[in-house]
């Protein structure tokens, strides 16, 4: 954005910065909420009593993100059995899915886990509102937050989040930190449940990576992650995919010198193109949620410490993290997005090497 701006306006809102809010209608009434204008043409809303994840997100004219039937809807801390989680799941750019059980619904002697665990479900403790202040140099904006997946006797897991974009660019960070608050060591997975929907996602637009997928293997997986089917193009809306139809595949992703990721969505017709970027060793898993449901269009990339197969097979697998009493794990994700058709070429051939 250079100076261009300089002498020229008064108040920062007038390019960008962070507003917040509460809402006062529907099924997410009172709840918090803060919306980011990065003045390049991102803007997208942070979920503060969703545990900071983002639902609604936008570039210019064309919409990012997948938003469920239901929306959003108020915090339901105690919806941890079964497929309650789904009642309130609003899709959105990203849901986070843990702290220490991500996948579907199970039992075992110590308790019942409800499909993708608390953590979106739960109210955040806000400690900062940092706006840009080009005059003196800052150009960044960030909101940070604690939010705390704990009950009494444990466990007791603490999720300190900040998510950060900067004047005049098309991008967003998000930084987690986890630590175990707890006396005893504590099950921990984290998956993020990003979600694209359209105009990003339509038919022809290409998912791009480079490495490996499997299908999770069950016969609705099968149908179109197979070696005769191009699983990497979104697809026309499926009767298959009607109700509950879905098809899901694990990516082993291959990652660049920096052990850096790079996935991404790219739809040439638009031009539009969104890329993610997040660190192997953190993150050693990809999911990709594809369910073509008519008016229940949505293509997810998911990247997490586990595929979602939950805590019963992570332990099964040896897979699966016990955070020591004080240890942290930290997690960093970036999603950047581009209309221009020389960075989509440069992001095309990046990911496709």
């Amino acid at each position: 954005m250079a100076e261009l701006w300089k002498d020229k306006i008064g108040n920062i809102q007038q390019i960008g910065g962070i507003e917040t809010s509460v809402l006062d209608n529907g099924p997410a009434r009172g709840s918090r909420i803060a919306w980011v204008n990065t003045g390049s043409g991102l803007r997208y809303k942070v979920v503060i009593d969703r545990c900071l994840d983002i639902t609604e997100a936008s570039c210019n004219q064309y919409n990012l993100a997948w938003l469920s039937h239901g929306g959003q809807t108020f915090p339901h801390p105690d919806a941890n059995r079964g497929l309650e989680w789904l009642y309130s799941f609003a899709g959105g750019l990203v849901t986070t899915c843990g702290l220490s059980h991500v996948g579907g619904p199970e039992k075992d002697e110590l308790e019942e886990r409800g499909i993708h665990g608390r953590i979106s479900n739960i109210p955040a403790a806000v400690e900062s509102v940092i706006q840009p202040d080009p005059s003196s140099g800052q150009m960044d904006m960030s909101i940070t937050a604690i939010i705390k997946e704990s009950r009494v006797f444990g466990p007791h897991l603490e999720l300190r989040r900040t998510i950060t974009s900067t004047l005049g660019k098309s991008s967003m960070k998000i930084s987690d930190e986890v630590i175990n608050r707890g006396n005893t060591p504590c099950p921990h997975m984290i998956l993020y449940h990003c979600n694209f929907g359209w105009p990003l996602v339509d038919e022809g637009t290409e998912i791009v990576y480079t490495g490996t997928c499997r299908s999770r293997g069950m016969d609705f997986d099968n149908e179109l992650f197979n070696n005769d089917h191009d699983y990497k193009k979104c697809q026309k809306p499926l009767k298959s995919h009607q109700g509950g139809g879905e098809s899901c595949g694990f990516i082993d992703v291959k990652p660049d010198t920096d052990g850096m990721c790079q996935v991404g969505l790219v739809n040439r017709k638009l031009p539009l193109a969104l890329v993610m970027r997040y660190p192997k060793n953190q993150l050693p898993h990809l999911t990709n949620w594809q369910h073509w449901g008519q008016g229940e269009y949505v293509c997810a990339l998911e990247p997490g410490t586990n595929p979602p197969i939950g805590q019963n097979k992570a332990r099964q697998q040896n897979t699966l993290i016990m955070l020591e009493p004080g240890e942290t794990r930290d997690y960093h994700l970036e999603i950047q997005i581009s209309s221009d058709l020389a960075l989509i070429r440069e992001i095309m051939s990046e990911l496709e090497e």
